[in-house]
């Protein structure tokens, strides 16, 4: 089997010539005989001017390289697609088939042995890995890290939990608009990923769980020396899964996506961690089907005390002791016997971890900050096909709750009348916002987290029960129904729910229901057939003709492997 520079060669017709070409043309760059000789490293770079969670990009791959030359490997840097949360229109998650469909045919069509991926904003780690899956050409990931807290008024902050409650603060005339200028400097104090558990951080700790990232790498800050030594120690691995050829199908497995699922649970992650899971698995046959989720959650407690379902930032989660105290406290429950890129399995590298410190961030299974998973999966007649609610972010006033649909067709209308004084709306009203699902954004954009309408908000309302086909950012918090399946777009039941229907919302129960009979359904949606969103070229026709729903990762339906 070939390998370094001999493998994948260009087709000219002569095999010979090719090598012989590609060598001419890298011996351009300087590299000698001797270099080109060993095991070609590729480092995925995904900096950008438009992606300060990447920002540290320079820093990480300097690191790698070092590291991938100390173990005797050829470190070679090559760029994909970058995304960042507030830099992508409509959505980033529009994007994240696109750069997971970039990323593998790179993989596939460069001369490497191993490659170090680069990944930290929220959509960029499950492209990534999605695209590696695919590839199946030995990988580590490297996350960027997360941003520094900053401070305001004597009291600390980060993005992006913090971010979301003082513009909440501002929209109810609580804080002025000089705070709020004042805040914004203060929200991003460096480079890197979210502080809070939102997207990122839940990707970066995923991915550890997988056993796709060295151990230790989730949660070193962007900055620091420690996110330094994870990069050339990523470098260093990735020589020696080159060697041993340790691919992403042997380390991704049905074991290791339990774990993935339980950590997921315990850190009371992102929604979106479910939906990406799904697709990551799905790029090799796995399923994830929501009731494992839920399953998995109802014996998982939320033990990591930090935003937006607790109280403290990545910093002190990794000042803790990171996912290494988090493993210890979760293994009766994991699969041990999982493969990680180390080459040992994921029971050795917790035992290799060493004892754990008193903290008071991760919390013990005996003293839970949630006593279920942060994510709850919920069915009915209004998501036959199944929604979750992230519970340990929720008002525990709301978990069980009716009252009345007030409905937002969409984001357009939802913009134009949320904050007018005479919309018709109560405190103990249920806010329904449709067609922000996989096709109808189209992207399925983090407009779930419908704000509390300003008459309210002035009133001093601060949570209500809110349901869409759509997501939320991983800061968010609040009672609130997601991915709502099949969406409104293609006619699932929400694209018939009305103003002044009632909606029944039992968590413990995991019954989200329409209290509207099945004949009167049939009838509306009789009367009002749902024309699908289409489109005429490009990405966006890709997109619409081939989307899965959000239970099936929000992947294409031809990228992904049948089980």
């Amino acid at each position: 089997m070939s390998s370094g520079f001999s493998k994948g060669l260009t087709s000219y017709g002569d095999t010979g010539f090719s090598l012989f070409l590609r060598k001419a043309f890298i011996k351009g760059a300087g590299y000698t005989d001797d270099a080109l000789g060993r095991p070609v490293i590729g480092i995925a770079n995904t900096g950008s001017g438009f992606n300060p969670c990447h920002g540290n990009a320079p820093q990480l791959i300097e690191a790698i390289r070092r590291g991938v030359m100390l173990a005797g490997g050829l470190p070679v840097e090559f760029p994909t697609i970058s995304l960042h949360e507030s830099f992508a229109n409509p959505t980033s998650m529009y994007l994240r088939n696109l750069m997971a469909m970039d990323t593998e045919e790179m993989i596939r069509a460069l001369p490497v042995d191993a490659v170090v991926l680069i990944g930290g904003c929220d959509k960029t780690v499950p492209a990534q890995l999605m695209g590696a899956a695919s590839a199946n050409v030995p990988v580590v990931q490297l996350v960027t890290g997360s941003m520094l807290t900053g401070s305001h008024d004597g009291k600390r902050v980060g993005a992006c939990s913090d971010c979301r409650r003082f513009w909440a603060s501002y929209r109810a005339d609580e804080i002025d608009t000089d705070e709020i200028t004042r805040v914004n400097d203060q929200l991003v104090a460096s480079v890197g990923t979210c502080s809070v558990m939102g997207t990122a951080s839940t990707m970066a700790c995923v991915a550890e769980a997988l056993g796709i990232a060295v151990p230790g790498s989730a949660s070193p800050p962007a900055v620091t020396s420690d996110r330094m030594r994870v990069a050339e120690r990523s470098g260093a691995v990735a020589v020696g899964i080159a060697k041993s050829t340790l691919t992403p199908a042997q380390i991704i497995t049905p074991s290791s996506i339990e774990n993935a699922l339980r950590v997921l649970l315990a850190i009371g992650g992102s929604t979106n961690g479910v939906i990406h899971l799904t697709a990551i698995a799905g790029r090799l046959g796995i399923p994830v089907p929501l009731e494992l989720v839920d399953r998995l959650g109802r014996d998982t407690p939320v033990l990591v005390d930090l935003k937006p379902s607790g109280q403290h930032y990545m910093e002190d989660f990794h000042h803790a002791g990171g996912m290494a105290t988090l493993l210890r406290e979760l293994k009766p429950l994991l699969r041990l016997e999982a493969m990680t890129v180390t080459g040992r399995s994921l029971g050795e590298e917790i035992e290799a971890s060493g004892p754990g410190f008193a903290q008071d961030v991760i919390r013990s299974r005996a003293n839970p900050i949630h006593p279920e998973g942060g994510i709850a999966v919920l069915k009915g007649n209004l998501a036959p096909g199944g929604a979750i609610i992230k519970q340990s972010a929720a008002s525990k006033v709301l978990m069980q709750h009716e009252g009345r649909a007030v409905v937002f067709e969409n984001l357009a209308d939802l913009a134009e009348r949320i904050d007018r004084d005479d919309l018709d709306v109560q405190a103990d009203d249920v806010l329904v916002l449709r067609n922000i699902g996989p096709k109808g954004a189209p992207g399925m954009p983090e407009a779930g987290l419908i704000p509390i309408p300003r008459k309210l908000a002035r009133q001093g309302v601060k949570d209500m029960v809110r349901v869409s086909d759509g997501r939320m950012s991983g800061t968010a918090s609040g009672t609130i129904v997601l991915h709502a399946t099949p969406e409104s777009a293609i006619g699932g039941p929400l694209a018939y729910v009305r103003t002044g229907d009632r909606i029944r919302l039992d968590v413990p129960a995991r019954e989200l229901r329409l209290l509207v009979e099945d004949a009167e359904m049939a009838r509306r949606a009789k009367a009002a057939p749902v024309a699908e969103p289409s489109a005429d070229r490009g990405y966006r026709k890709l997109f619409l003709d081939t989307v899965t729903q959000a239970d099936q990762g929000v992947d294409f339906d031809f990228l992904r492997r049948t089980p």
